[in-house]
Formats: C-alpha cells, structure tokens, sequence
C-alpha cells in the first residue's frame, strides 16, 4: 500500500485533509457542507461503505447542519489513484434532511485485497479524499494490520492518538465504544461539549456527533482507513442496560431517548443498510471476514443485557452467577457460538466493550457488575462452547475500561485451570485524562492478568496465519496537543497456541 500523503487547507472553518474547494453556484450559494470530514467501513472482498454527511453549520442547535429541507443530490467517485486518474467506480445519492443529509453508499464491483480512494462532490464543492481498502478473498490470508481503540471523551483532552492511528497506514481501525459521551459541559475540563446540557433528544445527539467530527485529528483516523464500529453506553446514558437507565436525569421516556441516540449514531457512522435503526432497535451486532486470516465478530453488549446486579458497581453478588442472567441476550450469544463454530477463518476476533476476563477487586470476590463478571455464566458458556468446537486462536478485544490490560483467558478462573483464548484491551483516546504511568493495576488474585498501563493510546496488531504480534501504543499526555506514540509492552500470540507470548 501506497504511504499517506496530506495537504490541509482551511474550508469553512474546519481544518481537513485534502480539501479542495470549489466555486458554489449561484443557485446553491451555501458554505462548505463537508465539514465533517468522510469515512469507510465495512470491507468486503468486492468493496466496502463510504460515508459522509453535509453539514456547513455542524452546530447548530436544530441538529440539522444549516441545511434545508430539500434533497441534495452527492455525487460519488471511487479512484485507483489518489488523484482521481483512473475512476472505477462512480454514481449518485440522494441526502435527505429525515437522516441528516447523511449519506452512506455500499460500494460493490471492487477487486479483492487492495486499496482505493474515495470523494463526494455536492453544492458545488468537492470533499476531502479517503482511503479504503477490500478485504481479501475467501481462501487467501495476507497479513493484516489492525489498530483498535475506544473511549474519545471530547471535554478530556485532545484526540492525538487519533493522529498517530492514521499515521500508522492500517488496513483496518476498530472502534470499540464510547465514540461520543453524552454529559453536560464541564467548567474544568481541556475542551468544552456542546450543547452544554447532557443530551437527550434527537437534534442534541446530532449536534454531539457533529462537534466530535469536526475534530482534524479524528477525520485524519476516518480518512486513513475503513473502521468497523460498535458502541458502548455512552453513545447513550452511562451504564444503561437494554431499556434500563442508569438514573432519573434528565426526565423523560428511554425508550424515545434511546431511538434518537440510534438513529444519530446511524447517521454519523459508515454503516450497512442492514444497521439503519428501526425505532429503539439497530442491528449492530454483525460478522466481517477478512479472508481466511480472521473472522470479526462484532457484539453489542449493551442493547440485550440484563441490569447490572445488585444495583451496579463493583461487589461481592452471588447474583452475578445466576445461570439467567445474560449480557449478549440469547440470540446473540447463540449466533457468536454458531458462527465461530464454523470456523471460517485461523483466528477469531470478538470485537465487544467490557472486561471479559475475571478480574477481582478483593479477596472477598468483589466485581465488577458492569462487566461479563456481572454476568460470568454467560462468559463461561461462551468460554466452553468455543473450546468445545476446537478452536484455538479466539481473541477477545475490549475497549470501556481507560487502561491497557491484557489478559490469559482461563477455563477456569478459580483453578487457574488451562488457557482457551486470549483478551486485549485497549486504553482510551482520551477518558481519564493524561494518566499515570506509575500505577499499577495488576494482582496476585487475578494471575491471568498480564499487563497494565495508565496511559492513553491504542493497540497495534499485525496478524498473519501463524502469528500475532501484538503492540501497546500511548501517548504521554492528552491534556496538551501533538505528543508522539510510543509502544510500551509488545506481546504475540501464536496460532494454535492461545496465551500472551514474549515477541
């Protein structure tokens, strides 16, 4: 693949990559409406999404992005060549004000395995140029290069890992969660979220999603890369659990306030036909195969769940254990445990948001209900049923928690008894702050637990058919701009061998 190269210019306010500006004609007078930046997702063999939304006043209370009612006609091209030279593909979509003039085109009749460039032309402009890749063909495995992350509290700090992930040419980012944050603005905090109150309705989620794309650094990621994306809860309420909210404020139905945050998460994401939500609903949880390398099996623990036990927070609940309780719902549990088991590529990514590994917070047996060890007999009927199948080369990915951790994943917690899979889990963007890097998560009561770091940043992985090399990436601080990554633990896991390995 062919290095990113960037030239910025200032257009309409917004610093972006690869702008060029065009004159608007006379009859659609309005300012730059790709103020948000473009991005693709979902790769396939024969091609992929590309996404953008026209927005030339991304803040505006209304949630509407100082566009008219009218439909707006988005010219697409799909090019060999960063220049555009050799047009491939090309065609039209028509952006309506019901979905924000959102616009999400599911590119098909690409080649296999390789790299293209993508733009949108509208209102006499044309965007920012992307780049994306198609995953391989079924039967081939060439070397993946993966990059994950979660959790980009906007008010934290700056989004220089964002920075460093385009930086880093992947073939493919995954976005474990917590995309936006849902609270008010705060007094004390590096950046300040608008609106100022905690968001609720439509037009406020819209306004949030709009403020995060604005960042460069974050367009800069969405530009280098196809993503593959799943939420946690704070692209909602913090902690909620299916129809279950966290608390009373602000007032008014979940239900109605859930539906707005689905649909503004659709309208913001380059997502499938398949994801567009259906009032409260959206079908996120999904497989992506890259080839025969990797299957992505991609979980939404968060709209099935059951509440958390014993009012939430972490404790000594023999409720935890309860063989009812479930954080996938049983649907999606059966579909995970059916599609692994057929075994469709050497290595098996679960791409989900909270700890799923035992970790104890005391020697009495307190947890964490907010994670699977709220809910450990659905973990360990996961646990058993893919070790049943055979299958060796499970990872977990994991997003939520602010830190770096990686984690043996043990049939057994208590015994310590044989290793079946591995998990990852990456620190955040942003939340938490600059950290500590002193601190020092691990414990002799959780032995599995390998690694730990109170940084911010992300996790580099290139995997091929007999190996996965594995790199923690942080930054040093977030609370001030520009700083450089650095990898503070590598690790690699061999195929046929789960466990954390040294490189």
């Amino acid at each position: 693949m062919s290095p990113l190269t960037r030239r910025t210019l200032i257009a309409g306010g917004i610093a972006s990559a690869g702008v060029t500006v065009l004159a608007p004609t006379t009859a659609n007078a309005v300012a730059y409406p790709f103020t948000l930046g473009v991005a693709s997702g979902e790769p396939a063999p024969d091609g992929f999404v590309i996404w953008t939304r026209l927005a030339p006043s991304p803040l505006d209370a209304d949630g509407l992005g100082g566009m008219s009612a009218a439909n707006v006609a988005v010219e697409w091209q799909v090019a060999d060549d960063r220049r555009f030279t050799q047009v491939v593909k090309s065609g039209s979509f028509t952006a309506a004000q019901s979905w924000a003039h959102s616009v999400h085109v599911e590119v098909t009749g690409l080649q296999a395995g390789r790299e293209y460039f993508y733009r949108f032309r509208a209102l006499g402009y044309l965007s920012q140029v992307g780049r994306a890749v198609t995953a391989p063909t079924p039967g081939t495995s060439p070397a993946l290069t993966m990059l994950f992350t979660s959790c980009s509290h906007y008010e934290a700090g700056y989004f220089t890992a964002y920075r460093r992930m385009a930086e880093e040419n992947p073939h493919l980012i995954l976005h474990l969660g917590d995309y936006i944050y849902e609270g008010a603005a705060s007094t004390t905090n590096v950046r300040k979220h608008a609106p100022a109150v905690e968001i609720s309705g439509l037009a406020d989620y819209r306004v949030r999603h709009a403020q995060y794309k604005t960042d460069p650094d974050l367009q800069a990621a969405h530009a280098a890369a196809p993503w593959l994306v799943v939420w946690d809860d704070h692209e909602v309420e913090n902690n909620y659990a299916d129809l279950v909210r966290n608390d009373g404020s602000p007032a008014g139905d979940f239900r109605a306030r859930r539906a707005a945050a689905y649909k503004a998460y659709y309208e913001h994401m380059p997502l499938r036909s398949a994801q567009v939500p259906v009032a409260e609903d959206m079908q996120l949880y999904r497989r992506v195969r890259w080839g025969s390398l990797a299957t992505f099996h991609l979980l939404d623990t968060r709209q099935y769940r059951d509440d958390q036990a014993c009012g939430d927070g972490t404790k000594v609940c023999p409720e935890a254990d309860d063989p009812a309780r479930t954080l996938t719902g049983s649907a999606q549990e059966n579909w995970l445990l059916d599609g692994m088991r057929q075994k469709l590529g050497t290595w098996d990514f679960l791409g989900q948001q909270v700890f799923f590994a035992q970790k104890l917070a005391s020697a009495d047996g307190a947890k964490s209900m907010d994670s699977w060890d709220g809910y450990s007999a659905n973990r360990d009927r996961l646990q058993r049923g893919w070790d049943a199948a055979g299958l060796r080369n499970t990872v977990v990915l994991t997003g939520d928690v602010h830190r770096s951790w990686a984690s043996n994943l043990m049939l057994d917690y208590n015994t310590q008894d044989r290793i079946v899979g591995t998990e990852l889990v990456t620190t955040s963007v942003t939340s938490g702050g600059d950290g500590n890097a002193a601190d020092n998560g691990l414990s002799r009561l959780n032995p599995h637990v390998k690694f730990y770091k109170n940084l911010r940043g992300y996790v580099r992985t290139v995997t091929t058919s007999s190996r996965m090399a594995v790199d923690f990436r942080c930054v040093d601080r977030v609370t001030t701009r520009d700083y450089p990554v650095k990898t503070v633990r590598s690790y690699v896991v061999q195929a046929g061998n789960p466990g954390l390995q040294a490189p």
